[in-house]
Formats: structure tokens, sequence, C-alpha cells
């Protein structure tokens, strides 16, 4: 389990239309303070999260993720079975939360289906889950809630749905009869409308105006139903009960098929937990199966009943994590934290606003997000500007790049068992993503300062050691490929002496994974009181980055126990070769360079290289 931080918790709830249900969490996983609150006993969603802190001993949270019973589309939410409705920012200042993050109910409990232990969960039937197959979760209570997990290498992609809503299809003539009745009530029938608490009574009536059993009944509501069915003292209640459970089993089994679900069916929501045995010995899984040429295909896809409690805290607890900046990973927003101290007091308000709220950031509309950051509108563009990008559009780019991006920016771990495709296809998903992180990480001012100094060099001497030798001598023949004047230095024993003989002229430019050789350090303490730029290609938080005039950081953490640091060689490859192409690109046409360097032709444009110089990615 992961230690959060014990002086502020988070808060997390999980908001249906009848009860809402709250904890905090201090250790990840470990749900304390859990009260259930009766909805109808407040007016508002900020009236209910109100009344749990006032009671909550201690800090207030200043992390909270929400699960509700709707769907979440934007700022506003209007709830569809509540007469609620709320703005997520308003809501976020009035109870005084850094973070305020609301999701779909659904969405939440899905995503505490990976983390369900055997005894939170019981199978009803036969059937295996097929390793990382799709996830499909069904519930009914006060509504249908409809949701499904997709495995997505590492990780896991819920689906917030609304299938509840689908329209409802009958299976027998009794069911017809049912839905020939809720029409002479309803213009139109979901499946919401008879698989949720309220569509239970409305089966139990159907049933009692056809007379289905002895006597005439008045009208019972569901909880009612359930208990009479469970004691066995209602026959109409029974019945009731039995062909809602039928109609359950054809919802769940279409949802299997529509969503491919070897990995199983989840069956939550407030009604079926609680009917035990019944719900296993009931015509659910029959009617599951029943699906005629498909049989035996739904046949072999588990069901089971979530039994643990409160299950959408684990979800929202991990939907919370991801969505916080300091338990999640970005490039980007590691820069911004990295930044931070160097900005302008109105810059910093903003930067503390991007690491608490990076989706909101993505998202929101400039006004939106210079309010929730207390500065004006130019100071956000300005924001963006200092740390290197054109604007509010291009920083929201590469921050989209890094929390949602099409090439999944994470690290899939190669196991043992591996065979020879998986192995190659993770090695190289491995590398594509490390790139992908570096290019939406890169300080695109720095490089054009490394740039700048490289063109008016008149020698560069390169410094490395150990691992990173190889960049360097690739370095010697890039710049001399480009008749720059150059001697790679990377023997521990000799960069001292290299870098007490260099020459005002020259740019000294050093490699270092780590930045924490001692022999790279010292060379390059000597540099600087020489008068000698350093330019360096290293970790941007490491001593060598401190002592540099310009760092192009690359700051990328590999094991390094069994095999060479290899992505982090190719990093330092590509950031020098964006250097070397800068410099070959960055001379105006017509203007003199150093006998032998590449010039641009002025006809075109187009750089031409002196005889034998090869200059790639140019075109």
């Amino acid at each position: 389990m992961t230690t959060l931080r014990p002086d502020k918790p988070r808060l997390l709830a999980d908001i249906g239309a009848t009860y809402a249900r709250f904890c905090v969490e201090r250790i990840e996983g470990r749900f304390e303070h859990i009260a259930i609150l009766a909805c109808d006993e407040y007016g508002g969603f900020t009236e209910v999260v109100e009344a749990y802190l006032a009671e909550l001993p201690g800090a207030r949270p200043d992390h909270a993720a929400i699960a509700i019973a709707n769907p979440v589309e934007g700022d506003r939410v209007q709830m569809t079975n509540r007469d609620w409705c709320f703005s997520i920012r308003e809501a976020q200042t009035a109870l005084k939360l850094r973070t305020l993050l609301v999701v779909n109910n659904f969405t939440a409990l899905a995503m505490a289906l990976p983390h369900l232990s055997r005894h939170e969960r019981r199978q009803v039937g036969s059937g295996s889950p097929q390793p990382d197959g799709v996830i499909g979760l069904i519930g009914p209570g006060t509504g249908l809630g409809v949701s499904g997990l997709i495995p997505t290498g590492d990780r896991w992609v819920t689906l917030a749905t609304e299938g509840g809503h689908a329209g409802f299809a009958p299976a027998d003539d009794r069911e017809v009869r049912i839905l020939q009745y809720a029409w002479r009530k309803l213009p139109r029938v979901s499946a919401e409308r008879l698989v949720s608490g309220p569509g239970l009574e409305l089966i139990h009536e159907a049933l009692a105006a056809e007379g289905a059993g002895p006597g005439p009944v008045p009208p019972l509501g569901a909880a009612e139903i359930v208990r009479r069915a469970l004691d066995g003292e209602d026959a109409r209640c029974r019945d009731a009960l039995d062909v809602f459970c039928a109609m359950l089993g054809t919802m769940a089994s279409d949802l299997a098929l529509t969503l491919g679900a070897t990995g199983g069916i989840y069956v939550g929501g407030g009604i079926v937990p609680r009917l035990g045995e019944y719900f296993d010995r009931s015509p659910f899984r029959e009617r599951f199966e029943a699906k005629g040429r498909f049989t035996g295909y739904v046949a072999r896809i588990p069901t089971y009943v979530i039994t643990g409690p409160n299950p959408a805290f684990h979800g929202v607890s991990s939907l919370l994590t991801h969505h916080l900046p300091n338990e999640g990973s970005s490039p980007l927003l590691e820069r911004v934290r990295a930044a931070r101290d160097s900005l302008s007091p109105a810059e910093r308000r903003v930067a503390g606003y991007v690491l608490d709220n990076p989706r909101s950031m993505l998202n929101d509309p400039i006004g939106l997000i210079a309010s929730g950051a207390q500065v004006s509108q130019p100071t956000v563009i300005r924001f963006c500007r200092t740390l290197g990008f054109q604007g509010l559009a291009d920083f929201k780019l590469k921050l989209a790049s890094g929390l949602t991006g099409t090439v999944p920016v994470q690290r899939t771990q190669v196991h043992r068992h591996d065979g020879t495709a998986d192995l190659s296809a993770k090695v190289l998903d491995n590398t594509i993503s490390a790139i992908v992180q570096f290019r939406e990480s890169l300080n695109v001012e720095a490089v054009d300062r490394a740039i700048a100094l490289l063109r008016q060099a008149k020698r560069v001497e390169i410094f490395a050691v150990g691992n990173s030798a190889i960049v360097a001598l690739d370095a010697q023949h890039k710049f001399m490929r480009l008749r720059v004047p150059s001697a790679a230095h990377v023997d521990a024993s000799t960069v001292g002496m290299a870098a007490d003989m260099l020459e005002p002229g020259s740019v000294a430019l050093f490699v270092s994974s780590s930045g924490t050789p001692p022999e790279l350090n010292r060379a390059a303490t000597v540099a600087v009181e020489r008068g000698v730029p350093v330019v360096a290609i290293t970790a941007s938080q490491s001593p060598l980055a401190r002592r540099a005039s310009v760092c192009v950081g690359v700051d990328h953490s590999e094991d390094v126990h069994q095999f060479l640091s290899m992505l982090s060689r190719i990093l330092h490859l590509l950031a020098l070769d964006t250097l070397a192409v800068g410099v070959a690109v960055r001379t105006p046409a017509g203007e003199p360079l150093a006998a032998g360097r590449a010039t641009a032709d002025p006809a075109d444009g187009q750089v031409r290289p002196a005889a034998g110089v090869l200059i790639s990615h140019v075109a």
C-alpha cells in the first residue's frame, strides 16, 4: 500500500439518488470515517458534502473525488434521478478544495473491479474469465448503471456509458405483457424503466393488474417487494422478483455480447447484492445463457455479484491517484514543478493551479483557468510563454499528449516468460514511450540557446565518461561533418586536463545520464572559470545541470542493474541530433560562416553542406 499524507487525507464519496456515502483515505486502499447520509435530508450537492466534512475530525481534505449517479459532461451537473444541479467549479470553491474530481458512479465502480478480492465478489453460474479480457458492469438501483473496463497494456480504460437507457427488449410472452402495461404509463420504455428499483415496483404493479396471484394487492415499494419475496410470504412478490432477475439476465448477456466481455460480467447496484443466494437460484443465469446461436459463447463468460462494502471507493481512489500529478506522471507537469520557484508570484499561482488541476487546465477555457488561479488572462499566457510555449493552445496540446496521448506514455514490464514477439513489442514500445515523453518535456528555449552558443563556437570540446562515451564520439563525428573543429574526451583520467586547456571561443559540451560523475563536474567548473560556455545534455536537476550555462534536460530513469542505460543513450543521441541540425539550418542565407561549414543557398533557402558533409533530417 502507498502512504499518502496523513495530515491531509483525501475525501472520497459515492453519491446516488438515495444515499451519499463518504470516507477519507490516508493510506491507499484503507477507508476511514465511513458515513452514509440520506440525500432527502439535504438541499443539494454542496450541502451534503459540507455536512460530512463538518463532522470530520482533524484536517479538512485538500483533494476530493466524487462518484455521482449521473453523466458528467463539462462543469455543470444536473442529476437525473434527483433535483440537484451544481457547478463543479463553484462547488470546489465553496468547499475550499484544491481538487474536486467528479465522475460517473459506474465509471468509478468499473475502476474498482480489478481491486476486488475473492471475498468481495461471488460467482453465479459457470464460466471462466479470459486473461486481459474486457469486463462488463451492470447494476440496478434507483436507475440502471452500465459500464465496461477495457485493458490497454498495463492499465484499464473505463467506458462512461448510459446503456441503462437503451430500449427494453422482452424475452417471453409475460414480459411482452409487462411492456404493454408500461407503455400505458410511459412514452418510451428503456431497460432502466423495468430493471431498477422503480422498475421492480412497475413489474409488481403489472402482474397485479393482470391478476397474477391470489387477491388484490396495493402498490408496494421495491424494498418491501424484496423483503416479502425473500421471506417467502408473498407469491406475487416472488414472481415479480424472478421476472426482474430474468430481465437483468437478458440485459447482462446483451452487454456481454456488445462488449465482447470475456473477462466477465459484474453485477452491482443497490438491489442484487442484498438478494444473497436467492439471486443464485433465480432465472438470472439461465436467461443470461439463453442466446440462441451464441449460447456457447456467453456460457463461457462468468458472472459475479459484487459483495464488498462500498466498492466505488476503490474506483474513485484509483481515478484520483491518476488525476493528481504528484501521484500520477506527466513530463510536462514535472517541468512545471521544477520551474515553479523561478516564476513570478502571479505565474506561480498559475503553476499551482496546473499542478492541482491538470485535467481542468486541459479542458477549460482561459477565463475559467484565470479565475481558478486568481490571475488575469494575460498572466496565463505569460506563464505558458515563460515555460517556452507559444501560448495556451500550445501548452494544452503538449499537456494533452502527456496525459491522454494516442501513443501510450507508459512503460511495459518485460517478463521472463514473454515470447519473442511480445518481448520485441515491449522493448520497442518502451522506446517509443520514452521518446514521446522526451518530446513533450523538451525545453525549447534551452535548445534554442544551446544552438546559438554552438553556432558561434570556433571549437566544440565534448566531455563524457562511461556509458555516455559513445554519445560523445557521435557528437564529435556530427560536428566534424559540419566542419566545426571538435574533439571528444571520454577518459575519466584526462577530462580534467582537457578542461584546463580550453580556449576562448570554444564551447564545452557535456553528456551524462545522471549528471553526477565528479570528473565531469570538476571539468565543468574549470570550464566556467575559464569563461567557456557549458552546454549540458543531462538530468535537469543534477549537479552538472546547475553548473551548465545551458542544460538540455533529459530526465529518464531506468534499471541499470542488469542492462546498460540504453533508452537514456537514445534520448541523448536525439538531443544531440536536434542541436546539430539546429546549427546547420539556423544560418541565414548569405551570412558568412567559418570556412567549410554548411551554407544556405540564397536561391531556395535550402541548406547546402560543404563537400563531403551529410546533414540528416534537412528537407
